[in-house]
């Protein structure tokens, strides 16, 4: 008998077709046991838990991939390099021979004048580079942290940047530019009938160098000054220390591991460089040699006198973070 109008049954719906029955509830879950979810959350806690109270650990786990990818990448690169000072070349092919070991190469440097000269003027270069940009970079920065008002400092500190967002090729270029012959250097000092000195001078080195590196010794200077506090100066003056004995005896010892730390920059910088003396000065230094040697496959003298340097930075840092450098970084 169909259904009477306004009468609808059960589990069917208005046309007369069965509805759709309602999922089946989930089954309760069984005491005692426990869920994936549930599982994977309690064993993260426990280890969890168990890594809180260990924090040198969790230091370790967090650095082990960066730490490990610069020990391959870098360090292994590095090592690779220098064990090749100790293989020997293999005189009629050239090529370097793997575990054949040798210490030709060392005795080659050694008994080179060659390259104790470039070494010696490398070394020179750099200390006079560091000496030059300590001279120029205390007044600059001592005005920056002491005198210049808050708008003046602001200015200054963007000056000293602004050269390093530049190419360091175009600077370089730049003072080609200018110190080749027929360039402005002798476009100005023409009238007053001084020639440039052109391209061949060693002293062309040492300029660029020290423009370059100028900025990396400013900034942990000026860093450094900025630290000093005002109440020692006033008492070194209560106590009637004139202004070079306060520069003398408070001033200078205070600020002298930021001096340090800026040399690591101007030093390092220039005992490594081999482009700007090669463009501007037509000097070799260490790095010039380097260079000229891998490229002309001569790995074992090349790797050699890569020595120098890492040893002469070695023991550098090792004075500099005794003089208390490094907390002025």
């Amino acid at each position: 008998m169909p259904p009477s109008a306004g009468i609808r049954l059960r589990g069917m719906t208005e046309s007369g077709t069965p509805a759709a029955l309602p999922d089946a509830a989930p089954d309760p879950p069984v005491p005692g046991e426990a869920s994936p979810g549930r599982a994977r959350r309690s064993l993260g806690r426990r280890i969890a838990t168990w890594l809180y109270p260990r924090r040198r650990l969790q230091l370790g786990m967090l650095l082990a991939s960066p730490l490990g990818w610069l020990a391959i990448a870098y360090l292994g690169a590095l090592f690779i390099l220098l064990l090749n000072a100790f293989w020997e070349k293999d005189a009629f092919t050239g090529q370097v021979e793997p575990f054949a070991w040798s210490l030709d190469a060392f005795e080659r440097i050694l008994t080179n004048d060659v390259y104790r000269t470039v070494a010696i003027r490398t070394i020179g270069m750099a200390i006079l580079v560091t000496v030059t940009d300590a001279l120029l970079a205390f007044p600059i920065a001592y005005y920056m942290a002491r005198i210049a008002s808050p708008r003046i400092r602001s200015m200054l500190v963007i000056a000293v940047l602004m050269p390093l967002w530049a190419a360091y090729l175009v600077k370089v270029y730049a003072w080609r530019t200018i110190l080749q012959g027929s360039g402005f250097l002798e476009w100005a000092l023409g009238p007053f009938g001084v020639e440039s000195p052109g391209l061949g001078e060693l002293s062309n080195a040492w300029l660029v160098l020290s423009y370059l590196w100028l900025p990396y010794m400013i900034l942990p200077v000026y860093a450094g000054l900025e630290r000093i506090p005002p109440s020692l100066l006033e008492a070194s003056s209560d106590l009637g220390g004139r202004p070079g004995t306060t520069f003398r005896r408070v001033v200078l010892p205070l600020v002298f591991p930021a001096l340090v730390a800026g040399s690591i920059f101007t030093f390092s910088l220039t005992l490594g460089d081999y482009i700007a003396p090669d463009l501007v000065a037509d000097a070799k230094f260490i790095g010039n040699v380097i260079y000229d040697n891998s490229s002309l496959g001569n790995l074992p003298v090349a790797a050699a006198y890569s020595l120098l340097p890492i040893i002469i930075m070695t023991i550098y840092l090792f004075v500099a973070r005794r003089l208390g450098a490094f907390d002025s970084l």
